[in-house]
């Protein structure tokens, strides 16, 4: 295990990635957050957002659990937190799921700088939670959003 400090922020990607999906996520606006095809099963831009800043908040509460000694291992359903995610955000206006996803990324940095040392579970639930988990839905998301921006979102291929 190293010995972090709380200036330490230098996971791979993380800064990059944050940076990338803070500038898509100024790019959602009301107009066309609420337009399903981010996924097949439907997803809008505002639900892969939220997805991605309920997953930044679990992995701040990980990281504190860690923190405290309180953090058992064991395993996550994804497919249902991601379903309960899902539901509890789906209502949520747009504004607050920028401003929840946000926070939630600054808490996650918070709980991962307060760490006194980088333990395998940490470095687990500072990628689950951030760059790697930012770099599986980034790409569709960017793309996404720019054809949304774009208006070609239903127009004639050819």
């Amino acid at each position: 295990m190293s010995e972090r400090t709380s200036t330490d922020r230098d996971l791979a990607g993380e800064r990059e990635s944050w940076r990338r999906l803070h500038d898509v996520i100024r790019r959602v606006t009301p107009e066309i957050a609420e337009i399903p095809g981010y996924f097949e099963e439907g997803w809008t831009a505002k639900d892969a957002i939220a997805h991605l800043g309920t997953w930044m908040a679990e992995g701040a509460q990980m990281l504190q659990r860690i923190a405290a000694r309180t953090y058992q291992e064991g395993e996550i359903d994804i497919d249902a937190e991601n379903a309960r995610y899902l539901a509890a955000m789906r209502d949520v206006p747009l504004e607050t799921v920028h401003l929840q996803a946000t926070a939630a990324h600054s808490e996650l940095i918070r709980a991962w700088t307060a760490l006194t040392k980088m333990t395998p579970e940490a470095e687990f639930w500072v990628r689950k939670a951030g760059p790697d988990h930012v770099a599986e839905h980034l790409p569709r998301l960017e793309v996404w959003v720019d054809e949304l921006t774009r208006g070609r979102v239903g127009a004639d291929p050819r």
